[in-house]
């Protein structure tokens, strides 16, 4: 059975919304100052490369589809070849290659789709599916890309959080401009 991975571009303060300046909030792009560097970069390419199949929330989802077909090499090949899915209730024609739209009990269908791969289920981003996954305890690992900065406003990973949830701290690295990788698994 393959694990589901949330992983997100994370505020100090928690906001995961809008980190690249291509979305629609007031402090869009807070994450676009910084580098990771090289050892960052690998890191995300290892993650894609290690992974299966993603799993998205529609916002996402359009936002990648607008975006990651016009790309190529080695990375965006895999990133667009592998199996995608969209949590979605308005989405009914996805365009992007392999991509299944899912509208039935989320819990059913995540957890279909972790007993169909061996390696990683990738969520990216998509801060209310993440959500949603959190509190239903379908989550397995959460890759946390801490950014040095306070964004002071916008949705974050944990609000609303239904129950105490215990995690594992795995692995924790800087990269670059002082961004923190923390890895945390679902403590037994």
């Amino acid at each position: 059975m393959g694990r589901l991975v949330v992983t997100e571009y994370i505020s100090v303060d928690g906001v995961v919304e809008a980190p690249s300046g291509r979305e629609q909030f007031a402090r869009t792009g807070w994450a676009d100052h910084f580098s990771r560097g090289q050892e960052g970069q690998q890191f995300k390419v290892d993650e894609t490369m290690a992974a299966d199949a993603q799993l998205l929330g529609r916002v996402t989802y359009e936002l990648f589809a607008a975006s990651w077909p016009q790309y190529e090499g080695e990375f965006a090949d895999r990133f667009n070849a592998m199996p995608k899915y969209v949590v979605s209730s308005s989405l009914n024609d996805p365009e992007w290659k392999n991509t299944t739209v899912l509208k039935g009990d989320l819990v059913e269908e995540v957890t279909r789709i972790k007993g169909q791969y061996e390696r990683d289920v990738l969520v990216h981003g998509s801060p209310q599916l993440s959500q949603a996954l959190i509190k239903h305890d379908l989550v397995d690992a959460l890759h946390l890309l801490v950014y040095p900065i306070i964004v002071g406003a916008g949705k974050r990973l944990f609000d609303g959080t239904s129950e105490t949830k215990r995690l594992r701290l795995a692995s924790a690295r800087t990269f670059g401009d002082g961004v923190h990788l923390l890895i945390y698994e679902r403590a037994a």
